[in-house]
């Protein structure tokens, strides 16, 4: 008696079952393209999209000067993507941006989505406690101009 066993699942449609995490992606651009970002900033949304993600957020903080030199420039213009990729895309999109004459630099983090929300709570908790404060001065205001 031979067992053939079942074929592997995971094998056959794993494109449409890939997991998205979310990534948060600050690209420093050459300086000169202060003017006309909007193709280098194609460039790059493309290179995401193409490798299965999306971007979420983009956030440009327009051209700042750096810590220190790099590439010889002494300024880029940083904008900030949240995006969301298949873990097996980021290797390609790494050493794509390596070889992007646009970009200067760039850092790939994976925000901590658990203390995101943590802080959010406790901000909406603050804000809530602030606004019971508020309700009861003006209770006990009222109270005093009626006696």
């Amino acid at each position: 008696l031979v067992y053939m066993g079942c074929p592997d699942r995971r094998s056959g449609n794993r494109r449409k079952d890939t997991v998205l995490n979310q990534y948060e992606i600050a690209v420093l651009y050459h300086p000169d393209l202060e003017v006309d970002l909007t193709k280098a900033e194609e460039k790059v949304t493309k290179l995401f999209t193409s490798n299965g993600g999306k971007v979420v957020a983009t956030d440009n903080w327009g051209k700042r000067k750096l810590a220190y030199v790099i590439k010889k420039q002494e300024h880029a213009v940083y904008v900030f993507y949240t995006v969301e990729l298949p873990g097996e895309a980021l290797q390609k999109i790494e050493s794509t941006l390596n070889i992007t004459d646009e970009v200067i630099r760039y850092l790939i983090t994976k925000p901590d989505l658990k203390a995101i929300a943590k802080a959010e709570a406790a901000k909406a908790e603050k804000a809530k406690k602030a606004a019971e404060r508020g309700d009861r001065d003006d209770e006990d205001d009222n109270d005093s101009d009626e006696a």
